[in-house]
């Protein structure tokens, strides 16, 4: 045990949860928010099979694995409910499925695609060898977030939506479903702020445009084919060495691919980041993305309204 992590798990780790648990509102709301989330993962099993979706519907992809099943499970759920026509799911594996969970999932989503970490680490060596990109391949490893890029875009031909899992739909959303039927530009939501956890200087110096505001890639439609991987690597490598890592940098070379682009951009009251606990409560949008203190409303409220249906 070094005098670091001494340190660490003294003071600063302490502190750290201090701090979580004021934000959540306390010890007795982090226990509501706990059981809610207990009460989600075994609501996640007995929800209802859908149909099988034809040959031709239309994909709608999700980073996942054993830690978020049941997130991504509601997510692509709830937007089938209301989608009101069929859609395929292709889950990207995190690293954690495993035989139980995928019979879960074909069980649930029958006529899903599902592609194993070996087949992502194969495509990986072929189109993003690491002697070439060093920093992306390095990053993913341990930046999980990286991976709705690389491993769902990297020799991907079109378009592809991906989605976060802690996201719930509560209407039909039009929007998302017709820029499903015909991708013309990306497609992203907007943020409640600036979250790249990199300076716009830097940021803008690396791209030579404006970096747009607000960019948030829960909601994500980008073209794979078009996806410039050594500039992206070159973007990697220079924020990290001038800055170093964030947990946002994901979100930070999209904005940086989509500066200066023309986007279909999600109306923000109809696809809300970060809903209060009103709207969680009783939805007035199409959609929620639950992220930070907002996951108070998805845990002890939202997902019920979604199971009740």
């Amino acid at each position: 045990m070094t005098p670091g992590r001494l340190l660490y798990f003294a003071w600063y780790k302490p502190a750290e949860l201090l701090a979580r648990s004021r934000r959540e509102g306390g010890p007795v709301n982090q226990w509501r928010n706990r059981r809610g989330r207990l009460q989600m993962i075994a609501a996640a099993g007995r929800l209802a099979p859908l149909p099988p979706p034809p040959a031709n519907a239309p994909e709608v992809c999700f980073l996942t694995g054993r830690r978020f099943w049941y997130q991504t499970a509601f997510c692509f759920w709830s937007l089938c409910r209301h989608a009101g026509r069929p859609l395929r799911a292709a889950f990207y594996d995190d690293g954690t499925f495993d035989e139980p969970l995928r019979t879960e999932c074909l069980r649930l989503f029958p006529g899903a695609r599902l592609h194993d970490a070996r087949a992502i680490a194969a495509s990986l060596d072929e189109h993003l060898p690491v002697a070439r990109f060093p920093t992306l391949r390095a990053r993913r490893l341990v930046y999980p977030n990286l991976r709705k890029l690389t491993d769902v875009h990297a020799g991907a031909p079109g378009w592809r939506l991906v989605l976060d899992s802690d996201m719930l739909f509560f209407r039909r959303p039009d929007l998302l479903l017709a820029w499903l039927d015909a991708p013309a530009c990306p497609l992203h939501m907007v943020d409640v702020k600036d979250a790249y956890g990199y300076s716009q200087a830097l940021m803008e110096s690396l791209v030579g445009a404006p970096i747009p505001h607000r960019l948030n890639v829960g909601l994500c439609g980008l073209r794979s084919d078009e996806l410039d991987w050594d500039r992206l690597e070159a973007w990697c490598r220079r924020l990290q060495a001038v800055e170093g890592t964030s947990y946002y940098q994901e979100q930070a070379l999209a904005a940086m691919w989509l500066a200066g682009r023309e986007c279909t951009v999600a109306p923000r009251d109809d696809y809300v980041l970060m809903p209060d606990e009103g709207e969680a409560r009783r939805p007035l949008a199409a959609m929620h993305h639950y992220v930070d203190i907002s996951k108070r409303g998805y845990f002890r409220h939202a997902w019920k309204l979604v199971a009740a249906h």
